[in-house]
Order: structure tokens, then sequence, then C-alpha cells
């Protein structure tokens, strides 16, 4: 089981369906088994979905993976490839070691020294090879913390600007137009180091939209966004009087097509692997089952209750899956993250034969806990334990509030990475 606590959740036939739903969603997307699903070899050739990359030629091929799914995915890719792989580095934040390729561990969501330590090494790997080497990326979530490479400031300066946006309520568009005009490995700069090898990337996407060039902040992917469009975000919200950091240390990205006419990147993973995957579990139980959406957004408080509403809509039987990431203002100095806080709104609303789910695909809501649930069942805890849900969700302190009911989902770090999926179920 993917889910660690699943027999203590599961004290009711309803939360063992929804359960084992999302359980179907967590396996689908499985870093290893993706890559060994979709990553070949045969005759001298790598082929990646319907994508074919001749090997016969091939002086060095390197595997550099970045985010949280890189050292899943160079275990496989080590495995896949054998003798024929040179080396490589993963930077992940994940501790493990791998054969062929050195694995390196960062930290997230904000930068630190030894971030910066190892995307150095990533960019010295890089250079200096030629149009007879390979290169094979893993660009997955969790990468735009880890690709930190300032230019005329520090990480702490960068963190500084970070952890602004993120209390703020920026969206991950936003976020990563600014990351990529913070850093020397963002926003294309890893093509340009491989130039002139050839370049395939396998890409997790846990970005709404999948958008290639915000996935990680985009290291292989040509940068669309400008200098000028990361000021007006810092402008927005303020960035400028809240960490004093001047938008003259921004960083233009390469722009040059040259650096990517070699490169091809690959959409391996997304959230609708996820999604079609629960909605078959959900058929196979007997429900009926609507993908309701795969970029889910919006501020999780209002989400919540705009589920419920249109779940309220809908017969018995009836699952809502969805997908995406929300936003949480921070304004409270409790403990949390956007999972556990959608499913705390969720329970101000949830009616009686309704249950409802939010859970972080890797595995870790800003906390230990990947998300939680509600139903009925949730609310008469929180009522025998005397829990106020609105004060708990005014301080944004849902963990310490599913602590306490024992309604969280516990995961542990799954290696996997495609943002959130949400279910919800009128039984």
């Amino acid at each position: 089981m993917i889910i660690k606590n699943f027999r203590k959740l599961a004290v009711s036939e309803e939360r063992k369906n929804l359960l084992d739903i999302i359980e179907s969603g967590l396996a689908a997307i499985d870093t290893k088994k993706a890559i060994s699903n979709f990553v070949k070899i045969e005759k001298e050739k790598l082929l990646v979905q319907d994508h074919a990359f001749s090997l016969k030629n091939a002086e060095k091929i390197l595997v550099v993976g970045i985010g949280k799914c890189s050292l899943e995915a160079g275990a496989a890719l080590e495995k896949i490839l054998g003798k024929r792989l040179t080396g490589g580095i993963v930077l992940d934040v994940h501790e493990g070691e791998l054969k062929k390729i050195k694995a390196y561990t960062g930290d997230h969501p904000l930068m630190s020294p030894r971030n910066i330590d190892a995307t150095k090494k990533i960019i010295g790997l890089l250079s200096g090879l030629t149009e007879k080497d390979l290169v094979i990326f893993v660009i997955s979530g969790g990468g735009s913390a880890l690709l930190c490479q300032p230019h005329n400031f520090t990480c702490i300066e960068e963190s500084s600007v970070v952890d602004a946006l993120i209390h703020a309520g920026a969206n991950i568009q936003e976020m990563n137009t600014v990351r990529k005009h913070l850093s020397l490995a963002r926003g294309g700069f890893l093509a340009k180091y491989a130039y002139p090898a050839w370049v395939v990337s396998l890409i997790f996407s846990d970005v709404i939209g999948n958008n290639l060039e915000f996935i990680a902040s985009g290291p292989t992917v040509k940068d669309t966004t400008t200098i000028d469009e990361a000021r007006a975000v810092m402008k927005k919200y303020n960035i400028h009087k809240k960490c004093g950091f001047s938008s003259a240390n921004l960083i233009e990205t390469p722009k040059d097509s040259k650096y990517f006419e070699k490169v091809k990147n690959i959409l391996l993973v997304s959230n609708r692997t996820a999604l079609e995957a629960m909605s078959g579990k959900a058929a196979e139980l007997g429900y009926v089952s609507k993908i309701v959406s795969d970029n889910l957004s919006g501020e999780a408080r209002d989400v919540a209750k705009e589920i419920v509403e249109s779940l309220s809509k809908e017969d018995a039987k009836t699952a809502l899956l969805y997908a995406g990431e929300t936003t949480v203002k921070i304004l409270g100095g409790g403990k949390g993250g956007r999972n556990q806080e959608m499913a705390l709104s969720a329970l101000k609303f949830i009616k009686d034969n309704q249950i409802m789910s939010s859970v972080a695909s890797d595995g870790r809501d800003n906390t230990d806990h990947a998300g939680a649930i509600c139903d009925i069942i949730s609310r008469e805890k929180s009522k025998k334990k005397n829990l106020d849900i609105e004060k708990y969700l005014k301080d944004n302190n849902s963990y310490e509030f599913f602590k306490k009911t024992g309604d969280f989902i516990n995961t542990g770090d799954t290696g996997s990475n495609v943002a959130d999926i949400v279910i919800a179920i009128n039984n």
C-alpha cells in the first residue's frame, strides 16, 4: 500500500472505496513504473513513447535528473541503459545512492548552499560535450528550488523572494516566471550548457496545463518570458518592499534558438495519468466517474466550497475527480498545506452522505502528511474533541486539526510528483 495508514482510515466502506481510488491514482504515476513503461532500448535506438533516437554513434550517454522524481528515475534508467550509460548526476530532495549516476540531495521549497553546489556540478558535467554525445534529462517538480545558481546575489536573498511569493499566494506560473530570471540554471540554461549535444528530456508535470516551460522552471525549454514580466510579478506582490530585492538583479534567459534545435522535450507523466487510473477504479467500484478538471486552481478554501456545491448537484454513487494546484494565503501561524486546508474547509459544507479528500502526489503537503479525508466521521470526531474548524482555518493550522482527529493521509515521500489529486463522492 502507498497509503501507509490505509487500514486505520478505512473504518467504513465509503472510506475504503475512496482510499482505493486514491491508491490507484498514486500507483499509476509511480516514477520507476513510468520510466519502465515508456523508455526502451531496441536495436541501437532509444525509444521514448513514439519517439526514436539513434544510439549508434553516441560517444557519451549521460543522465541528468532534477526534482522529486529524479532519484527513482535515475535508478530505472541505469537498469535500462546498462553498459551504454557513461554516468550522470541526479539532484533530488530525497537521499539515496545509484551505481553509475552520482546522487545529490538538495533543499525544497527554499534554496540552500548545497543546492548551489550540486547545480554547479551539473553545469560542469554538461560543459564541453560534443555533437556525438546524448544527455537524457529527467525534469520534475521541485526542480525550480533545486536548480539554484544565482548571479550577484545569494541563495538567502532568492529564498526571501520565493518565500514572499508563496506567502502572497502567487500561482505557479507567476512563481516560475520570477524563478527563471533568478538562476543561471533554469529557463533553458541547461540546454545551453549541453549544446551541441543531443538532448532528450523526460518530463514529469506538476504544473496545471502542462506548459513545459514552467515545469521545474523549464531548464531545457526555450523561455518565452522576459525580465519585464518577472518585474511585473514582483511589483504585483510588492517584493522589493518586502525583501529589499532589486529587480535589477534579474537574469535574462537564453533566447538563441540554436541551443534548442537538438532538444526534444517529452511529457512523460502528468496528473491526467493519475485521473484516468482513478476514474477506472471508481467505475470498477460501481461509481459514475467524472473527471471534472485537470487544471484545478484558486484559493483552497474557495475551491473546497465549490467542489462540495458541485457534488451536491450529482446523483448518488457519483465520484468527481480533479487535479491541479490551489493556493493558500498564509495569514496565521499554524502548520499545514493546501490539501489539508482544502479538506478542512470542505468539512464545513460536506453532507452526511458525502466524502472528500485532497492529496499531494509527492506525499508532502507542506508537512509529513500528504492530505486528509473529510466526511461525517471526521466531523463527529471534531465535535467530540471540541475542535473549532473556523479557528483552525483562521490560523492556517489544518495539520494540527487532522492530527487530532486522525484523518490525515500518510504516504511518506512517494518519489512521484504531479501536483495534487482531489476526489469527492456522493454515496
